[in-house]
Formats: structure tokens, sequence, C-alpha cells
């Protein structure tokens, strides 16, 4: 095995640590959506979020069109991707990317008025303003598993717990 083969082995064997996925998700105010609708047409959007465990939460109205796809309860999938600002390679920028599970929060509720005062403190006034409006519900988005990629080679599978699992796969990069 030359150099580089054990340099690659070793890379992969390396996990990054875990607060490396809760930092960057604390670095990010919003989250990308993606989702779709019953004809399985795809739409991508944002929205700001608080987290509470391992659970997502946004607070969307039905103005949006993946509101509607979200309170059908399909699957979608979340990104948390480092600001291009901030990064140093356009190409390898830092980001998790999670399927998740959802589920509608009921108005009112505890859960409700815990995470939309958290919403408050996270995001100010306005979501006193939104969670008033009959057309805003509150999602719950539940990591199922995902994937967590911070540089080229380096991409790991991150379960529920947002937790990194081993490495992505065993394949390099390929010269041409």
């Amino acid at each position: 095995m030359d150099h580089t083969n054990a340099q690659n082995d070793a890379q992969r064997k390396a996990k990054p640590a875990a607060p490396k996925v809760k930092e960057l998700i604390n670095r990010c105010k919003s989250v990308i959506l993606a989702t779709v609708d019953a004809e399985g047409n795809p739409n991508a959007s944002y929205a700001p979020f608080v987290q509470a465990g391992n659970t997502f939460y946004i607070l969307v109205s039905f103005m949006a069109k993946h509101t509607k796809n979200l309170e059908d309860g399909r699957k979608t999938s979340l990104m948390f991707i480092e600001d291009e600002s901030d990064t140093k390679q356009i190409y390898a920028r830092e980001r998790l990317t999670i399927e998740a599970a959802v589920s509608q929060t009921e108005r009112e509720s505890e859960t409700w008025n815990e995470v939309v005062a958290k919403l408050k403190e996270t995001h100010g006034k306005v979501v006193d303003v939104i969670s008033e409006m009959g057309d805003f519900i509150l999602i719950a988005l539940h990591p199922v598993k995902g994937s967590y990629v911070n540089g080229f080679g380096s991409a790991y599978w991150v379960d529920e717990n947002l937790e990194i699992l081993e490495h992505r796969n065993d394949v390099n990069h390929q010269p041409k």
C-alpha cells in the first residue's frame, strides 16, 4: 500500500467529532427544504427553524407551496450548509443533509407554546404576529438518517440522533 492509499484509509477511519454536526446546525438560522407534491413534483425552499432535542420545528404558511407538501406528511429532505462567504472551497462546503419524517404540531398544545416561544427568542417578535395567523402551522421534522460532508473525500453517514456512524463509502474520487 502506498502512502496515498494509507492516508485515504486513515481519513476514512477518522470520524469527525459529533459536535461538528451540532456546530454546523447552531450556525444556521434557516434550513433548506426539499419537498414533493402529490404528483411528485419537487419544490426547494427554506424556513427559519429551532431545534428541540433531535427534532426541528418550522412555522410555515399555507401561502408557501412547501407547507401543503409538508402538511400532507410526505417525507422531506433538510439541508444545513456552510455560508458561501465562509467557505474556503465552494466545491466542498460543509453540509448536513437529513431525510426527515414530518408531523404537524397541534396549535396551542404544550409543544406548540414551548416551540413558538423558542422561535420568538431565536428569530424575534415577528413570530408573535405570524403564530397568530390562521394560515401558519407548526411542523415537526424528525430526522431519520442523513449525511455529513466536511470536505473532499470526507463524507459520513449520520443516524436519527445526528451522530456520525461511518465513512459514507470506500470509493475515492477517480482521476480522469
